[in-house]
């Protein structure tokens, strides 16, 4: 038999964008069974051209399915992919209705009997883990075998239904075969047409999840139950995708990597001992199972980010999600994290149905603190309401359609619209297409919720600190303030969506900032303008590409006529405030209402993609000023000594000559060629 298993097309820039892990599971499990597999990524297929986007889309998939000449066509369905399979699922029964189209995936596994009730050229869907499953059921069609006895499918006999029992849980992962990377195409493909820096490669860790979240459908596929692959397993299939693969990155894929600390010691070790360490990967944590020690060694086996599923700051949201996690630990994990130079990525849901604004303020005002506190790159989404969740049982006679969560995108096929087929098959039924629906939430309005959800990532990003103190000093609701300023973006730049950008922010903030000031009275906290322009030099300095100077050697005494001048991208400012202070304090969770002034003066500058700040004196400040590329270090020393310094000549020398030398080691000035020593 012939065999295509289909990745069905997608389009959004940040997600799947590499070779799909599940269908080379599969397509490893078949390796010795008697029957041709093939693997086909439309999304792939979309990011090199060879698919092209329009309203013909699912009719060009259908006929580069039907090139294969298949008998069975295998697709893998996620959520938001679920009306895409069924348009091209129904177009190949069509063309060829001898064709058995089989289904598997999470949205698949729960919505089963429903898809075959209503869509009929549908003939199985594998529910759960199928890497044994699959073969077992293609062994049952080839040979004409009874399909009852397969375990994990349903299908249809006639008008009717048939579930057959569940398949159990594969208790060793390990006697799974590797996946099938030879039915795909090369990592570095990929990374040429999804635009990656880097190969990256998906590693599967392990599977399930114990907890019980409200929104999650994962526990619930796997039973509340967990498994992980032997990390000697994992650790040969790492140096095999870097070795014969090509891959310069893993993603390790397992919700639950540091549930178990002598399991992610043990991998952290054996990747170190392997040589592995330099290939850097990503992997998915709790805030509650890592701690600086273990970072540490983490960072020092290649760990280069991960994300921290932190979901809410209300207490009273955690516990309606379900979620058991100490969220006073986030500011020090994510310190933590950012010490070690990892960059967290941080995930907020706002907008459950339970939540009032004040629950939703909770969440961005930890949002803004996260940002205050280290580098990290903050996610802020809508709920998902999931087939299997208790979100979808307890809310899914609500849903509506409103507007669309991050996790609805990527069907934008028709000139950045969705098909109208597509349209059209989601409002048939709100339950089976459940992820393009919203439910309401008590205390804001959906499309409020989805413009903080779009955009307020922004603002933790670039005026954390800012916009934090000016909510504070008004004692303002953090969602209200956010679209107060979304709204004076829209009267300053005449755009009627409500949506900006991060040179939106840089022109226009500050501008904000003061009317808003203006308007409610100033009451206190006169730093926070020394705040705003600390922060605005940060986004300034961003925009300028640093280079680090550099001193020549010169002949002796020739160093006097060095002509010195900053380095491209240097920024120096002077505060009213000792603002390093002030940040400190932040970062601590320190707001206070006054600071007595005490000048300060900064060093801003962004070396590759960190931002580096250093505070120096006067006199320092002084002496970089009158770099200027023009004067010479003898000029510059003489200028210095006019302004009041009463020490001897060739005492001052040798200490500027010492301070110059000090500012060109640290890259802060270069240097010209001299002028003719005299």
């Amino acid at each position: 038999m012939k065999i295509v298993l289909v990745f069905p097309p997608f389009y959004l820039s940040s997600m799947y964008n590499l070779p799909p892990l599940g269908l080379l599971n599969i397509a490893g499990a078949m390796r010795k069974e008697p029957h041709t597999v093939a693997v086909l990524d439309m999304v792939l297929a979309l990011r090199k051209g060879a698919l092209k986007f329009g309203r013909r889309i699912y009719d060009d998939c259908a006929e580069m399915i039907a090139d294969y000449k298949p008998d069975v066509v295998g697709f893998s369905a996620q959520c938001t992919t679920y009306p895409s399979v069924l348009h091209i699922a129904e177009k190949i029964k069509s063309a060829v209705p001898s064709v058995k189209i089989i289904l598997g995936g999470h949205n698949a596994s729960f919505v089963d009997s429903e898809t075959l009730y209503r869509y009929h050229f549908i003939d199985f869907i594998v529910r759960g883990e199928a890497e044994i499953t699959f073969p077992d059921l293609i062994r049952a069609v080839s040979s004409d075998q009874d399909l009852e006895r397969v375990r994990g499918i349903s299908f249809r006999r006639g008008e009717d239904v048939i579930r057959n029992q569940d398949r159990g849980l594969v208790q060793d992962l390990d006697s799974l075969p590797l996946p099938d990377y030879s039915l795909a195409e090369p990592l570095v493909v990929y990374r040429d047409a999804c635009g990656l820096p880097r190969s990256i490669a998906i590693l599967e860790v392990g599977r399930g999840c114990p907890h019980n979240c409200i929104y999650c459908s994962e526990s619930v596929l796997w039973g509340r139950k967990t498994r992980t692959f032997s990390i000697s397993r994992i650790v040969s299939e790492m140096e095999h995708l870097r070795d014969q693969e090509g891959a310069e990155c893993f993603v390790l894929a397992y919700d639950q990597f540091t549930a178990q600390r002598r399991f992610v010691e043990s991998f952290c070790r054996s990747v170190i001992d392997k040589g592995l360490s330099s290939t850097p990967w990503y992997c998915i944590s709790r805030l509650d199972t890592v701690d600086r020690e273990l970072l540490g060694l983490m960072k020092e086996a290649g760990c280069e980010s991960m994300c921290y599923g932190i979901d809410s700051g209300s207490k009273k949201t955690l516990s309606f999600i379900r979620k058991k996690i100490d969220r006073d630990i986030l500011f020090e994990r994510v310190a933590e994290t950012t010490e070690q130079g990892m960059i967290p990525t941080l995930s907020f849901v706002i907008g459950f149905p339970e939540e009032e604004r004040s629950d939703i303020d909770e969440t961005l005002f930890m949002a803004l603190r996260t940002g205050i506190v280290g580098n990290s790159n903050p996610l802020i989404q809508m709920p998902t309401v999931l087939p299997g969740t208790d979100l979808h049982r307890r809310y899914g006679g609500e849903l509506i359609r409103k507007v669309d969560t991050y996790f609805s995108l990527g069907l934008e096929f028709d000139e950045g619209r969705r098909l109208s087929e597509d349209e059209k098959l989601i409002n048939s039924d709100p339950l089976l297409f459940s992820s393009f629906y919203n439910v309401r939430c008590r205390g804001v309005s959906l499309e409020e919720l989805s413009t903080l959800a779009g955009y307020f990532p922004l603002m933790v990003q670039f005026f954390p600190r800012s916009f934090l103190l000016l909510s504070l000093e008004y004692r303002f609701s953090v969602s209200s303030l956010f679209i107060e300023w979304i709204s004076y973006v829209g009267k300053m730049t005449s755009r009627e969506a409500p949506e900006f950008n991060a040179h939106d922010l840089y022109l226009h903030f500050a501008g904000f900032v003061e009317i808003f000031r203006k308007r409610k009275a100033p009451l206190r906290l006169d730093y926070l303008g020394d705040v705003l322009k600390y922060e605005k030099l940060c986004l300034e300095s961003a925009g300028r590409k640093a280079t680090i100077g550099s001193i020549k050697a010169f002949e002796e005494g020739g160093i006097l006529y060095a002509v010195p001048s900053l380095s491209k991208g240097l920024i120096i400012e002077r505060f009213d405030f000792d603002l390093p202070v002030i940040i400190l304090d932040l970062k601590a969770g320190k707001f206070l209402e006054r600071y007595e002034a005490s000048p300060s003066n900064i060093l801003f500058r962004h070396v590759g993609d960190q931002l580096e700040t250093a505070q120096i004196d006067d006199d320092t400040k002084d002496f970089l000023t009158l770099c200027d590329g023009v004067r010479s270090l003898k000029d510059i020393i003489k200028r210095m000594k006019r302004e009041g310094k009463e020490i001897k000549k060739r005492e001052l020398e040798k200490m500027y000559i010492e301070v110059f030398r000090t500012l060109c080691d640290e890259g802060y000035l270069k240097c010209n060629d001299p002028g003719p020593i005299q």
